[in-house]
């Protein structure tokens, strides 16, 4: 769309600010206006994705939470416009010039979302029952899981001569095996230690966290941005989904990724009931049992290369996974042996 097109488009979203552009660029699903009143990001949503994260931010906000990049009010204070079936809403531009590197830029990043979850944790009442069925069901997909890993396994070894993939996955099929028993036994852990609980700590996840949704202004302070998926809920769901991205790649000991959970625990400590559920979700081996599956239902021909390539990835998540969590699980027994010792040299 050219730039008199776009002018022409937000004008009239404009002038519940009285914002009147000069210039447009566009960056996709935001716009950076050039106006009478300094430069603008004009982010366009879908309607049904409703603005309840505009609260979220504004009780941040209250709290005493100000690295987001904040939304403006209209002139009859609305903070998003309605305009031709989307939503838009109004923030400043981040000039974003790094000025340090990616490896500081996640340990900001961390140590902001820590401070988020801080400000805005709340103990919430958790029915009991819930807990239970949640539980068992959980227990049970992993019993389903371990049911088709073996299933799939007892077929390949019958054969005479096996696929490529049917190979791979037998030699795989071990470790496969091992985390997810892993995974559940933390679970159950996680299960006993909580059972007879009667509230959960709760915060404002960020619900879409990611190095691109943390923009630097020009004095080299970074800002969240994109609350738009925010929900009360469990910290891990701001953890896991970064860390599964940042551990999807070729194998590689990741000992930035834990400096980056430590830097984060640094600030907002996990309790010993909310590790034991993230290291069991860290460990669950959900993409290469996925690969396994699509692969055992696909009719014939079936892209060999395609199906390998696949499940070689996603050993490799795995593996880096399991790095990852094996690395933690060792330090916390460290830490906690140290701190046993420590208690017991201290005369009665």
């Amino acid at each position: 769309m050219s730039n008199s097109n776009h002018i022409e488009t937000i004008t009239p979203i404009l002038k519940n600010y009285l914002v009147e552009p000069y210039f447009v660029e566009d960056f996709g699903s935001v716009l950076k206006i050039y106006s009478n009143k300094g430069n603008f990001a004009l982010k366009k949503i879908d309607p049904r994705t409703g603005t309840d994260f505009i609260r979220h931010v504004h009780l941040l906000y209250q709290k005493g939470y100000n690295r987001i990049v904040p939304i403006y009010p209209t002139m009859d204070g609305r903070y998003a416009v309605l305009h031709n079936d989307y939503l838009y809403y109004l923030m400043p531009w981040m000039s974003n010039e790094q000025k340090e590197d990616r490896q500081q830029k996640n340990h900001q990043l961390f140590r902001e979302l820590a401070r988020l979850h801080t400000l805005s944790a709340k103990e919430i009442e958790m029915n009991k029952e819930e807990r239970t069925e949640h539980y068992e069901k959980t227990i049970q997909q992993h019993e389903k899981q371990q049911e088709f890993l073996d299933g799939f396994i007892d077929e390949c070894e019958k054969k005479t001569y096996m696929s490529p993939f049917e190979l791979l996955y037998c030699l795989y099929y071990n470790e496969v095996s091992q985390a997810l028993k892993f995974s559940k036994t933390k679970f159950e852990e996680w299960y006993e230690n909580t059972k007879d609980n009667e509230k959960a700590r709760m915060v404002i996840t960020h619900g879409k966290l990611s190095s691109e949704h943390f923009l630097y202004d020009d004095k080299g302070y970074g800002f969240f941005i994109n609350f738009e998926n925010s929900r009360y809920g469990s910290p891990i769901h701001d953890l896991l989904p970064y860390l599964s991205r940042a551990l999807n790649t070729n194998p590689k000991r990741s000992d930035t990724a834990i400096d980056w959970v430590y830097n984060y625990f640094k600030y907002f400590p996990f309790r010993a009931d909310e590790k034991l559920l993230f290291y069991s979700y860290l460990a669950l081996p959900i993409p290469i049992i996925q690969v396994a599956e699509s692969y055992y239902r696909k009719s014939r021909p079936k892209n060999e290369l395609k199906y390998v390539r696949q499940l070689q990835h996603r050993y490799w998540h795995l593996k880096n996974s399991e790095y990852v969590v094996m690395r933690m699980t060792e330090m916390d027994a460290q830490a906690a042996a140290a701190a046993a010792a420590k208690e017991g040299a201290q005369p009665q």
